[in-house]
């Protein structure tokens, strides 16, 4: 990894963070995710108009991967539903470098080494930790929905960022792949919204119109981003790295949604960015 793409990934990690704590901070989550989804649907046909189309090879993994977008997203607004920003968040992000070093050894034959391996060992344990820490009320008690989505949500985005992995470079144009992603991902939340809310959609949009497609400029540029990078690194590193918006996602948690992150989290937290740390060494 090249200190450009180390530097293009950290960029993507802070975007990253910060359109998800957009998208939560609208309460409405459907609302939410329809502005982002569409302004990136919207961002991706003015780029597709500049742009070549990618290669044939790389179709079928632009659409396997809008599926998985999709239900990514959607179970990314049951976790925010549900739980704090400050664990969903972690949780989510955390568990998809530990699913992708998998992914990446079956499918892609790229084999971590045993300090890659002694990383994803950390990091589970920091997971753990931080998954079995309270979500809401006083007695600490795990609050499983929201655990279960948040940890389906990384698991969704480990098995999109293997196939884009594949995808992008079978495509011949980066930019191209990730114009049609938005196209094809960006569709499905606002035509169910539109089903769901009707003649009140346009009215409801209104108000988080400015917020929205904030986050959704910051979301095409983070994945923008990360796509350009896995045509240069390999993908469980780069997996690895992207996940360090874990921090920036628990400052977001506590300055600006007022959520009690307290010791154990710290340190579950901490746990997770050791482990992902050792999951970028190389032998």
């Amino acid at each position: 990894m090249t200190p450009l793409v180390v530097a293009a990934v950290l960029i993507a990690a802070v975007t990253h963070a910060s359109w998800n704590a957009i998208a939560h901070h609208i309460k409405d989550q459907l609302l939410s995710f329809t502005l982002i989804s569409g302004g990136g649907a919207l961002l991706g046909i003015v780029t597709a108009l500049f742009v070549p189309l990618p290669a044939a090879e790389a179709w079928p993994y632009l659409i396997a991967s809008a599926l998985l977008h999709v239900g990514y997203m959607a179970l990314l607004m049951r976790s925010f539903a549900l739980g704090d920003f400050g664990q969903m968040y972690p949780i989510a992000r955390g568990t998809a470098p530990l699913a992708v070093t998998l992914l990446a050894a079956v499918f892609v034959h790229e084999i971590p080494d045993s300090a890659q391996l002694a990383g994803v060992a950390v990091a589970c344990a920091g997971l753990t930790g931080l998954a079995l820490w309270g979500i809401r009320g006083t007695d600490r008690r795990p609050d499983w929905p929201a655990l279960l989505a948040a940890g389906g949500t990384g698991l969704a985005i480990a098995a999109y960022t293997v196939v884009d992995g594949v995808g992008v470079r079978a495509s011949d144009t980066p930019l191209g792949y990730i114009a049609w992603l938005m196209i094809l991902e960006g569709l499905a939340i606002p035509a169910y919204a539109l089903y769901r809310r009707r003649r009140d959609l346009i009215t409801q949009l209104r108000p988080h119109a400015t917020r929205g497609l904030l986050g959704a400029t910051l979301s095409v540029t983070a994945y923008s981003l990360v796509l350009w990078a896995q045509t240069k690194a390999p993908l469980a590193p780069i997996a690895a790295l992207r996940e360090s918006s874990i921090i920036v996602g628990a400052a977001i948690g506590t300055v600006f949604f007022k959520e009690r992150f307290g010791g154990p989290r710290i340190a579950a937290a901490g746990l997770m960015v050791v482990g992902i740390g050792l999951m970028l060494t190389t032998s």
